[in-house]
């Protein structure tokens, strides 16, 4: 596990795109998965720009998201699906096809896990990108998780709604409750893994991601155990290792 210590946000987003460009370039081909929040929304900046101004193509790019809200439609501006196509995919050439989130549609939600679960199986992510929960969450694995999780619905805890709803006018009512998402046993399966934070209020999440025993008691802590972790964060973030 390698710890990256930057100065702040903006040097973060450098070096996280240094790194998911430096992939893409060296493999047109590569997989990659792809977080949501507002941790990646710098990495996303630097990559458009490079796109715009080096011509880096992403036509044969496939990607995979973490996860999903239940209860959103595709095109509410809250959904990830929205997110990724305002911050990334509608300013770079991919392909709308490779492109790949859990479906949220239908009744059957435990068939959509499985539908994804299938899909994944049959990729090796090149590059995981994660952020992190204040509580140690990846994805939507809240404490407790267990390791070997594969693609779920999860009931989203309430610090995590407290956490989401500055997206949503700061309203925990119109926070949806459940997602899908990737199980950490999906996470672990990359090649390569990229987690990204910034703030004091990620600085104990980061200490047991990266000093404590590992426990399902924060899910990050299990990257102790993967063969190829990169962590960037900022100072506020670090300040406890």
């Amino acid at each position: 596990m390698k710890v990256i210590t930057c100065k702040d946000y903006e040097e973060v987003s450098d070096r996280a795109a240094e790194i998911m460009l430096d992939v893409v370039k060296n493999n047109p081909k590569a997989i990659l998965g792809l977080a949501t929040g507002s941790s990646p929304i710098g990495l996303y900046q630097r990559m458009i720009k490079d796109h715009q101004e080096n011509g880096t193509s992403y036509a044969e790019i496939t990607t995979f998201n973490l996860d999903e809200y239940v209860g959103l439609e595709q095109e509410h501006p809250q959904s990830y699906y929205t997110f990724m196509h305002q911050n990334l995919f509608n300013h770079i050439d991919i392909k709308k096809e490779n492109v790949n989130l859990p479906s949220v549609q239908g009744e059957d939600m435990q068939a959509n896990c499985d539908a994804y679960n299938e899909l994944l199986s049959k990729y090796k992510i090149d590059l995981q990108l994660l952020g992190i929960g204040s509580n140690g969450h990846l994805a939507f694995n809240e404490p407790g998780t267990p390791f070997d999780s594969v693609t779920q619905v999860v009931d989203l805890l309430d610090s995590t709604i407290q956490d989401n709803a500055r997206f949503f006018d700061n309203d925990m009512s119109k926070v949806p409750t459940q997602s899908i998402t990737m199980g950490i046993k999906n996470v672990m399966d990359a090649k390569r893994i990229l987690l990204i934070a910034s703030g004091k209020n990620k600085a104990e999440a980061i200490y047991q991601t990266v000093k404590a025993e590992v426990s399902t008691d924060c899910p990050a802590s299990i990257l102790q155990r993967h063969p190829d972790v990169t962590i960037v964060v900022d100072e506020d973030a670090a300040s406890l290792l």
